[in-house]
């Protein structure tokens, strides 16, 4: 076996390995929780106007208009989430998206300052994990650009 051929086999068996299979479909089962998470049960009251969501916003003097953008954003995110290609991309998007939910139950003195920050947390791992897909979309995107000039 020639030298060339060693890194290639040894990264091929440690793809291979239980632990990072393991790994991987922990990470996507994350990915799901917190895709569906968003998607219905942090978006869905929003974009239906449950009582509960137009009274908060309401609060906050952001009124239905507010609580429609953050529930659709809420909605993107976690669809996009689920999707490989956009996952990575969603994740950093839902971290700023949360990072704003902080400083607005901070200054507001909202009933549940850390749950965005809890939230932050798994969405950094998938980020960080899934950066390869990052790179595959900034990829695509390039080529295909290139391809319309």
């Amino acid at each position: 076996m020639s030298e060339t051929t060693l890194p290639a086999a040894t990264s091929a068996q440690a793809a291979a390995t239980p632990r990072s299979r393991r790994a991987r479909i922990g990470l996507t089962a994350l990915q799901i929780v917190l895709g569906l998470f968003y998607a219905i049960a942090s978006a869905m009251p929003k974009l239906i106007a449950h009582p509960s969501a137009v009274e908060s916003f309401d609060k906050l003097g952001w009124g239905h208009t507010g609580m429609y953008i953050i529930g659709a954003l809420e909605l993107a995110g976690g669809i996009a989430l689920m999707i490989p290609l956009l996952d990575s991309v969603a994740a950093v998007a839902l971290i700023a998206l949360m990072a704003g939910a902080f400083i607005v139950n901070i200054v507001t003195h909202g009933p549940y300052p850390a749950t965005p920050l809890i939230l932050m947390l798994p969405l950094a791992l998938i980020a960080w994990a899934r950066r390869g897909h990052t790179t595959e979309l900034l990829h695509q995107v390039r080529r295909r650009v290139g391809q319309r000039a």
